[in-house]
């Protein structure tokens, strides 16, 4: 069987990304052009600048992307773009330009869930990982529990019902006065902290999330005492907010009779949950998370979920569009 290559390109949020994956998990390139600084100055992703800042970039990412892979245009077996979820005018910018190189290169377009390219990034860290096996999605957008049950098949056994974990650490640490981007910055500061303070938590007869009462009780608790210990409450929050997600976690794999338990997203890089999920190794689970870098938007993970999607036969059209508000199980096309 000959190798496939995948181009990639990722456009859902502020990094413009593209690479080249081959046969699904063998990175040769994966170029990210982040926005960080630019948006930082306003506490926050602006989109329309988002937009234009990917309009920019787009097309010097993936010339070096080829460029590094050191392959040529016409080695390229498809090229694989997120159409959804995300940020609408940022989003086009990535599906525009891969129908347009999908129709002068004359190879398949693969249409591609953001989401699923979070989870396919363990594949690309762990050559082993295939499915049956529960992945945790956590990001700034998204918190799903999710049983893959193949490549492309994929059954939601929980999700929030508010703020997305990743928004949550945000909003946290904007009122604190941590900044943009907050998951990483109250990662740090937690770790000088030691988590004394009490936090409620939500309960549900099912799986789902919620995490607006553990952030609204932290910046409830900071406006009433501005002199607060931000270690501590920093501390304090991300021990509760990993308790909630081991519990569901742990919930659903035993009553799938599953051991592999992955990671994927953002927030799957803070070293506090990573390091309180490998303590469940001592249990007999196994636990999978991907490399930091593949941790946030990249377009390598989408190039894995693309390649996985194309064995399937299904391709895009030149009609493809954006999709901001996709689901996991994109009925809402």
């Amino acid at each position: 069987m000959d190798d496939i290559y995948t181009l990639g390109i990722e456009s859902s949020c502020d990094e413009t990304s593209a690479a080249i994956v081959k046969n699904g998990r063998e990175v040769l390139s994966n170029v990210i052009h982040s926005q960080i600084a630019i948006h930082e100055q306003f506490g926050g992703v602006v989109p329309e600048i988002a937009s234009r800042n990917h309009v920019e970039a787009i097309s010097t990412v993936v010339e070096e992307a080829i460029k590094q892979a050191n392959i040529t245009m016409e080695k390229i077996s498809n090229i694989a773009c997120t159409y959804g979820p995300g940020l609408v005018g940022a989003l086009l910018v990535g599906v525009s330009y891969a129908k347009a190189l999908s129709y002068s290169l004359n190879v398949p377009l693969i249409a591609t869930n953001h989401i699923h390219g979070h989870i396919a990034a363990n594949y690309i860290t762990h050559k082993e990982l295939k499915p049956p096996f529960l992945c945790l999605v956590i990001s700034g957008g998204h918190t799903h529990l999710i049983h893959i049950k193949s490549y492309t098949e994929f059954e939601i056994l929980g999700k929030t019902r508010d703020d997305a974990v990743g928004e949550a650490f945000d909003k946290v640490a904007r009122v604190i006065g941590l900044g943009y981007p907050g998951g990483p910055k109250v990662d740090k500061l937690a770790k000088e902290g030691t988590p004394t303070i009490e936090l409620p938590k939500t309960k549900f007869d099912n799986l789902d999330f919620s995490f607006s009462g553990i952030k609204t009780a932290v910046i409830n608790l900071h406006h009433k005492n501005p002199e607060i210990n931000k270690a501590d409450l920093c501390s304090s929050f991300e021990k509760t907010i990993t308790e909630e997600l081991i519990s569901n976690t742990l919930k659903a794999a035993n009553m799938l009779n599953i051991k592999q338990i992955a990671l994927a997203g953002g927030v799957s890089a803070n070293s506090y949950i990573r390091g309180e999920f490998l303590k469940l190794e001592n249990e007999g689970y196994k636990i999978y998370y991907p490399e930091p870098i593949l941790c946030t938007d990249n377009a390598a993970m989408i190039a894995s979920a693309g390649y996985y999607k194309s064995l399937t036969g299904e391709v895009a059209d030149l009609s493809l569009n954006a999709i901001p508000n996709l689901t996991v199980i994109e009925n809402n096309k």
